[in-house]
């Protein structure tokens, strides 16, 4: 069985390695040079390098140029994880057993972009990792294999980086097995309890202090490493926040914003029902006491 694979960012990164492991004909490898648009980027020519796998760089994977390197390598199947375009029919139909995606979140629910970071947004406490044929449609295709797992409150985007990837590579292994020997099954979504997760803005990563305690903890442990980090706008300039804490506060009497105490390089300010404590955070020089951010 040829495999393609199509992946650009550290999730792609582990899923080729775990793939190269299994010794299996992975005839080609698609990828980019670079990427100014995923923030865990990871660059997989030095594992294709390394075990002598074809690799093309490329921008568009649905380019007159890719569709033809991909036809010419004539693979069985494709794998396309960690790439954040949809493939239009003209690659979705080069392999005769199909197109595997992956996402992670609890198919047919929560579809669309940036699954990890508003999972962790809504607070939700548990999510899937899903793997599915693809087709011209963002996430909607046949379920090949789910597995939950659960976010606690002390997770933040890196170590639910790590859940998602630790059970996705036990699922790999499983679906090449299956595809190899014919006894793959797969779950048609139900398309009417789906909803899509829209692409997030820079405003969806703005602190404002008039939200509760807990939406600025979801949101800041949300885009903290390896994403892009929440931010505050203090005098006109956004400065990343990576790490907070939620605090008890009695003084109900205070504006949500005021700066209430800044000690050594953390500082803390009021919320709308607490108060935030700013743990890790870029600020070169701290808000005063007093000051509203």
């Amino acid at each position: 069985m040829k495999i393609l694979f199509i992946g650009t960012v550290e999730f792609s990164l582990h899923m080729l390695e775990k793939l190269v492991s299994l010794d299996i004909d992975l005839v080609g490898v698609c990828t980019k040079k670079h990427s100014g648009f995923n923030s865990d980027f990871a660059d997989l020519t030095p594992l294709c390098k390394l075990h002598s796998i074809p690799y093309l760089h490329l921008e568009d994977i649905n380019s007159k140029e890719s569709v033809q390197w991909i036809k010419r390598l004539n693979p069985d199947v494709i794998f396309c994880f960690g790439w954040s375009f949809l493939l239009k029919k003209e690659v979705l139909t080069i392999p005769k057993l199909g197109v595997v995606g992956y996402h992670p979140a609890k198919l047919p629910k929560n579809r669309g972009r940036h699954p990890l970071i508003w999972a962790l947004v809504l607070g939700l406490e548990s999510s899937a990792s899903t793997f599915f044929f693809m087709n011209e449609s963002a996430d909607s295709g046949d379920i090949l294999s789910q597995v939950d797992f659960n976010i606690s409150y002390k997770d933040d985007a890196a170590s639910v980086y790590k859940k998602v990837v630790d059970v996705a590579l036990q699922q790999v292994e499983d679906i090449v097995f299956k595809l190899q020997n014919g006894t793959l099954s797969t779950v048609k979504q139900d398309n009417s309890v789906a909803n899509t997760w829209r692409r997030r803005t820079e405003l969806d990563g703005l602190i404002d202090f008039r939200m509760n305690s807990r939406s600025i903890y979801n949101l800041t442990r949300a885009l903290t490493r390896p994403y892009m980090g929440a931010h505050i706008n203090y005098n006109g300039n956004n400065f990343s926040v990576w790490k907070v804490k939620e605090v008890e506060d009695c003084r109900h009497n205070f504006e949500p914003g005021m700066v209430l105490e800044a000690v050594d390089r953390t500082f803390v300010v009021k919320s709308y029902d607490g108060a935030i404590e700013i743990m890790e955070h870029d600020f070169d020089t701290l808000p005063k006491v007093g000051e509203y951010l």
